[in-house]
């Protein structure tokens, strides 16, 4: 390869370790055309996959500021650069490893730093983004309906409660109306004792007996 190709795809790896989501360096030998075309068909758009010269690759990763990946530059490497979900990606690696052996993950780079192919397996068994955000919005539901429930279970319980008042003031008016009040006490009876008043033109013997002794004294 002439200088300048090697000039060339050195600038676009290192702005591809720059600017990617994160890379998973694999071992690709002994894998057909057929099984490449499939691998980068099943990554979709989530992953670019190419093939890359060891040395290009680590002056690239150098000038990105990565270290550290040196040790997994050992043998055929090709290169899935992540633009999608990282978990995505390393499911579909890991996957395709187990239908196609001759695929080997080395490891990878995520948030620039180095991966072991135990750690990318790892990042494989989690949940994608989708999932989680999934979850996320279930939880959020299941966290309002909660509160609707929380706020409309006081209301209900008033209604319930102001509808068996209704139901028995309907049926015994004085628990609403009149409610609390002392009846007034009857009047006392005149006593049997008591003489009752003189008819009109009626003298009575007392009035007549003081005029008398009044006339006497005279």
């Amino acid at each position: 390869m002439a200088r300048p190709d090697k000039a060339a795809t050195v600038a676009e790896l290192t702005n591809r370790f720059a600017n990617s989501n994160g890379a998973v360096l694999t071992e690709y030998r002994g894998l057909t055309v057929k099984a490449l075309k499939e691998l980068r068909r099943s990554l979709g758009d989530d992953a670019t996959y190419a093939v890359s010269k060891n040395t290009l690759t680590q002056i690239a990763a150098k000038q990105a500021g990565i270290d550290g990946i040196d040790e997994h530059l050992v043998g055929p490497t090709a290169i899935a650069f992540i633009d999608g979900d990282p978990v995505v990606v390393a499911k579909g690696l890991r996957d395709f490893a187990k239908a196609n052996p001759l695929l080997v993950i080395k490891g990878g780079i995520l948030d620039g730093n180095v991966l072991s192919s135990d750690e990318v397996r790892k990042l494989a068994d989690l949940e994608s983004r989708e999932v989680l955000l999934a979850k996320m919005a279930g939880a959020l539901q299941a966290s309002l309906q909660n509160a609707v429930s929380l706020f409309a279970a006081p209301l209900a319980q008033a209604a319930r409660a102001l509808g068996a008042l209704q139901q028995a003031s309907t049926e015994n008016p004085s628990l609403i109306g009149g409610a609390g009040e002392t009846p007034a006490a009857a009047a006392p009876e005149a006593s049997e004792t008591e003489a009752a008043p003189a008819a009109e033109g009626e003298t009575s013997t007392t009035e007549t007996a003081d005029a008398g002794a009044a006339s006497d004294e005279n």
